[in-house]
């Protein structure tokens, strides 16, 4: 709840992605309005193409970036119809002249309802932070995992731009600080370092 909360009242505005006509990607600025314990809310016009292809995508990627933070989310989307339009346009006053007055009826709400997220802080550089988080009953286990085949030897922790490699027993990489780029990979002489997705 605490990254949707960040969504929608700090990033608010988010890039997000879908699939034209033609099969190519497809881009577009939404507004993240509302969110809940169910998931997260947007809306867009019927007579969009966005609008089309949500009915028949029922999936999205979105990113927002701010100061040297950003949150994405990949996942399942439905039509929630009106639900929760009227405290859309309560909530971000700006709609009412966006659409003012009974013109209102063309939206139609959308619930982002079981995604995987990330949250990529890099404002600190040498020490970057990034935290995943799940909409609904979902897994989210993506990146990089060391086996218990690791032999000790502290090569990956040489290669790893984040030194975020410790080695106790083995090598344990601290999820929360990798970037994922994969080093530790190559570097490892008995392939203990897996690509988990």
């Amino acid at each position: 709840m605490n990254y949707l909360k960040k969504l929608v009242e700090e990033f608010h505005s988010t890039v997000v992605a879908t699939i034209d006509h033609k099969g190519l990607p497809q881009t577009r600025a939404i507004d993240m309005m509302l969110y809940d314990e169910k998931g997260i809310y947007f809306l867009t016009a019927k007579g969009k193409d966005f609008y089309q292809q949500l009915i028949n995508q029922h999936y999205i990627s979105l990113t927002a970036l701010k100061n040297k933070k950003a949150i994405s989310l990949k996942g399942k989307v439905k039509c929630v119809h009106h639900y929760y339009l009227d405290k859309i346009f309560q909530k971000n006053i700006y709609m009412q002249e966006i659409y003012p007055k009974n013109t209102r009826d063309i939206l139609e709400v959308f619930c982002l309802y079981e995604a995987k997220g990330e949250y990529f802080d890099i404002t600190n550089p040498s020490s970057i932070i990034k935290e995943t988080f799940t909409i609904g009953n979902i897994e989210n286990k993506e990146g990089y995992l060391i086996k218990e085949s690791c032999i000790g030897c502290a090569k990956c922790l040489e290669v790893c731009p984040q030194q975020c490699i410790v080695l106790k027993e083995k090598a344990e990489i601290q999820q929360n600080h990798c970037l994922n780029c994969g080093r530790c990979v190559s570097i490892c002489p008995v392939q203990a370092i897996e690509r988990v997705r």
